[in-house]
């Protein structure tokens, strides 16, 4: 993981904050310009992700501090991604239909690296001649604020059944973004 912001050590999750930088002092000081990385808010316990859903998926998640309620289904694949812009790139900056609403989710550091332990790219997949995995791993252009394509990647982790239904059980806090 690559983080300028990492480090504060809280224990509780409830307790810690969302921390803001601007994006050229990201961009000129801590995140290289090309290449695969994983650009993260992160302390040694948690990692945050963002998720795009519906109001009413979101709203569950944030009265509840879980995903589930009648509108989320496991067998469905969720995308979470590491880094704030790219995840507003993805959904039209909260535009998208069923993506009106953006959660900034802090999960334990061991369930984010769970989920990575057991993501396999589309093209694994095809060579090791499995199923449809539950966790697929993308790597995309990552876009500047503008919308813009850049040289580095940025990760996005897809999630069904077994593995989202493993993230459900575990608590989560999260934050509405947008």
């Amino acid at each position: 993981l690559t983080s300028s912001l990492g480090g504060r050590g809280y224990k509780d999750m409830a307790c810690r904050e969302l921390r803001v930088q601007l994006y050229q002092e990201q961009k000129d000081n801590f995140w290289p310009p090309t290449g695969r990385h994983i650009l993260a808010q992160y302390d040694d316990d948690t990692v945050v992700v963002y998720q795009a859903f519906c109001p009413n998926i979101a709203e569950y998640a944030v009265k509840n501090q879980r995903f589930g309620g009648d509108h989320f289904s496991y067998a469905r694949m969720s995308w979470i991604k590491t880094n704030f812009l790219w995840m507003m790139f993805r959904c039209g900056w909260a535009s998208k239909k069923n993506q009106e609403r953006v959660l900034a989710v802090r999960i334990k550091r061991e369930g984010f690296d769970h989920i990575l332990s057991k993501a396999v790219t589309g093209a694994q997949e095809k060579e090791l001649g499995c199923g449809r995995s539950d966790v697929r791993l993308q790597w995309d252009p990552d876009h500047s604020p503008r919308g813009g394509p850049m040289k580095r990647r940025a990760i996005q982790l897809g999630m069904k059944n077994e593995v989202g239904v493993w993230l459900q059980t575990h608590k989560v806090h999260s934050y509405l973004i947008f």
